[in-house]
């Protein structure tokens, strides 16, 4: 089963080639929603006003890049967008000297930014926030006037993400170090050299669930990385303990169901939150009680998806437990289907992605919105229908 390219490492390398003064070919360009939203915006620089609709990504590393890039632009996004906060990286942004307005509610996109020259100087930025903001600021600094750092403060949520964008910078030439809490990048130009982007491993998630739920079921993932750059590689490890196991081939990776004696499962979601919504279903198909922790950025996700997760289980019998920063389940209930039943996903699309490996358990699942998918694994569907899947628009 082929999988998505990478739409983490493919928007980090569309910014690269961005900022790199000799455009480099990027091949298996990740087709996802996010990342067409964030090619079209680079490749024509001389429009005005950009419109990302609900691609997080692309906000928080246009907001970095058009600091830097001459020229005055309107950055805005869906309604959505507009509630998920940015002030933590447009104040830093600012203390380098770039020019940012608020245009409706102060902390929110839009944002009109001017491109300017940047000053570097030392800066701080809260680690329990989203990574991506500091990914955004990691980026541009080698073009900044000297040498940068960046020190995190708290605890760091989705350090793998992080972790991943400085050795892509590294990859591409740029002298990059993180000791401790600090994170320093030396001045310098991208150089130009040809990315091949490896398979997606969150998009692999759904294929492990679909895997751990199906008795006797094997299929091959391709273009996953034994020594990947992506932090959710750790689910081979996880869905061992779920009845998965794993063996690289020289193509990707293949999957077969085995049996498991799990009988609870807890884990820290920081370095991997994206898995946490297929780790939940799975759990409540296979009935293992949980505990899952580290959801602190959860909240400002596509949506709430602590909230979203609790609210569609409970249509489906099953009641969570929420914090903050957790969720778990005591695991004494069953999946009951009722009446006229459907999923929302809240324009969210992990939700539809990690809620349909369901209907294999009971038996049948209506999805709302479905095309929600295209964010990130625009093929699923159809990937589904060729494994033996029945699908019905309704």
């Amino acid at each position: 089963m082929p999988l998505p390219a990478s739409k983490s490492i493919t928007n980090r390398a569309l910014i690269i080639r961005a900022l790199c003064n000799e455009r480099f070919k990027i091949k298996n360009l990740s087709e996802s929603n996010d990342t067409s939203v964030l090619n079209t915006a680079l490749n024509d620089l001389s429009k005005s006003k950009f419109d990302i609709g609900a691609a997080g990504t692309a906000m928080r590393f246009l907001t970095s890049f058009f600091s830097i890039t001459p020229g005055e632009r309107i950055l805005t996004g869906s309604e959505r967008m507009k509630q998920r906060p940015i002030n933590e990286l447009v104040t830093i942004l600012r203390e380098l000297g770039a020019k940012i307005e608020y245009l409706e509610k102060e902390g929110y996109p839009p944002l009109k930014i001017e491109g300017l020259s940047l000053s570097s100087k030392p800066v701080k930025i809260k680690g329990n926030i989203s990574s991506q903001y500091i990914s955004a600021l990691l980026m541009i600094a080698p073009y900044l006037d000297k040498d940068f750092a960046i020190e995190i403060e708290d605890r760091i949520l989705s350090k793998d993400y992080i972790g991943m964008t400085i050795r892509l910078m590294q990859e591409f030439g740029i002298e990059a170090e993180w000791n401790g809490n600090i994170i320093k990048v030396k001045v310098g130009e991208y150089r130009a050299k040809e990315l091949i982007v490896e398979g997606d491993w969150s998009s692999a998630s759904y294929w492990f669930e679909i895997v751990s739920l199906s008795q006797d079921s094997m299929i091959e993932l391709t273009g996953l990385k034994k020594n990947s750059l992506q932090g959710d590689s750790v689910l081979t490890e996880l869905f061992k303990t779920l009845g998965v196991d794993s063996v690289f081939t020289n193509f990707g990776i293949r999957i077969k169901n085995i049996p498991t004696s799990c009988k609870y499962f807890e884990y820290d979601f920081t370095d991997c939150p994206d898995l946490a919504q297929t780790i939940a279903a799975t759990l409540v198909a296979k009935n293992i009680p949980f505990r899952l922790t580290g959801l602190d950025n959860l909240s400002i996700k596509e949506t709430d998806r602590i909230k979203a997760l609790v609210i569609e289980f409970e249509k489906l019998g099953i009641h969570l437990k929420p914090t903050s920063t957790e969720i778990s389940w005591e695991g004494n209930e069953i999946i009951n289907i009722p009446e006229n039943h459907f999923v929302e996903t809240y324009e969210d699309h992990r939700m539809a992605l990690a809620f349909a490996p369901l209907s294999i358990v009971t038996k049948e699942l209506v999805i709302q919105n479905p095309d929600v998918v295209a964010k990130s694994y625009p093929k699923y569907w159809k990937n589904l229908n060729e494994v033996g899947f029945s699908l019905t628009n309704y």
